[in-house]
């Protein structure tokens, strides 16, 4: 029985790199022959090691995506999610294999809920809340909104027929990744949303909030992230009919739903404990504050969603709101540790 092709990208990424870490502890990995683009040249022969062939190159290399992508049955696409470049570089490869072969073969694609953020600033809160069942409201969404762009392409490419696509939309993901990769030492294990709040919290010496913090955002576990990802894998291998896929394959990695408010205030309250931060209280960033930490008001917005589709396909996430709030104060110590080396 010939093997499965899967190629990956963003292996070393903190979603790559726990993603493929779950699809090698599949029983069936035995059967998966794995391809992973990766950026440094001394992580082959660690990835080597674990069964995974490391090509050295980068998402700017347009024939080198091409040219992996024309090879796989499956494409886990973990890297930049707003990277349309790449994106058409491993279609064209897909394109390429179909016209050659007749094969369909399938792209699991990283998007993110960011695609349904507002202006809110946050000011306020939103009652639109978006369901991965709900395809034509996520259709309403405009091109302008982040990683839209990509995502259209990607799903015009499953309605030309030659590849089934699939997207993933993670939330808020939290957790300092454990998995074998990390282990390794080829994987970052840190996430970017609060990681990077705590940054800019420490930069100033004093928890931030931006506006009234009283947006909101889904939020769900690396852990829960990894096992969403392997859930999707095995629902596309089942075949065309078994989920769906194209305009109708989103799928929300979301279990349950936060202020971001209360995620600064909590971590203001640590800080000050810390004797890192001024006062228990957060204070508002400014509008050169925001532009400087985060590039925009984005941390101010409401992406609410639901993951309604996901868990349909037997996703069964375990970690809810209370691992979030019990993640912060590791998270913070996590990030002087790597300050102070």
């Amino acid at each position: 029985m010939s093997k499965i092709n899967i190629f990956v990208t963003g292996a070393t990424g903190y979603i790559g790199g726990s993603a493929l870490s779950a699809l090698l502890s599949r029983p069936k990995s035995d059967t998966f022959q794995i391809t992973a683009l990766i950026r440094s040249p001394e992580k082959v022969a660690l990835f080597n090691s674990v069964g995974v062939t490391a090509v050295v190159g980068t998402n700017s290399d347009f024939d080198t995506l091409t040219s992996l992508a024309s090879k796989a049955d499956v494409v886990l696409a973990c890297a930049n999610a707003d990277d349309l470049y790449a994106a058409r570089a491993i279609l064209l490869g897909l394109k390429k294999r179909h016209e050659q072969t007749n094969t369909v073969s399938i792209i699991i694609h990283t998007s993110g809920t960011g695609v349904l953020i507002d202006d809110a600033a946050g000011n306020h809160t939103t009652d639109k809340i978006y369901s991965d069942l709900d395809t034509p409201m996520i259709e309403s969404l405009p091109k302008t909104q982040p990683h839209r762009e990509v995502d259209l392409e990607v799903i015009a490419a499953d309605k030309e027929g030659y590849v089934r696509t699939y997207i993933i939309l993670p939330s808020t993901i939290y957790g300092i990744a454990n998995t074998s990769l990390v282990s390794l030492g080829v994987q970052n294990p840190y996430s970017k949303q609060i990681p990077g709040l705590i940054k800019a919290s420490l930069d100033r010496k004093q928890g931030g909030v931006v506006g009234e913090g009283l947006n909101l955002w889904p939020n769900v576990h690396i852990d829960d992230v990894a096992t969403l990802y392997t859930s999707v894998f095995d629902a596309a291998m089942k075949g065309p009919d078994d989920t769906g896929h194209g305009r109708e394959g989103y799928y929300f990695g979301e279990n349950g739903e936060h202020r971001v408010g209360e995620i600064s205030e909590i971590l203001a309250k640590l800080l000050h404990d810390m004797k890192r931060g001024k006062s228990p209280e957060p204070t508002v960033f400014t509008d050169e504050e925001l532009q400087n930490y985060f590039g925009g008001r984005w941390m101010g917005s409401n992406s609410r969603a639901r993951a309604e589709r996901a868990k349909l396909i037997g996703w069964n996430p375990v970690h809810t709101i209370e691992s979030l709030l019990a993640s912060l104060k590791p998270e913070i110590e996590a990030m002087v540790e790597r300050q102070n080396t």
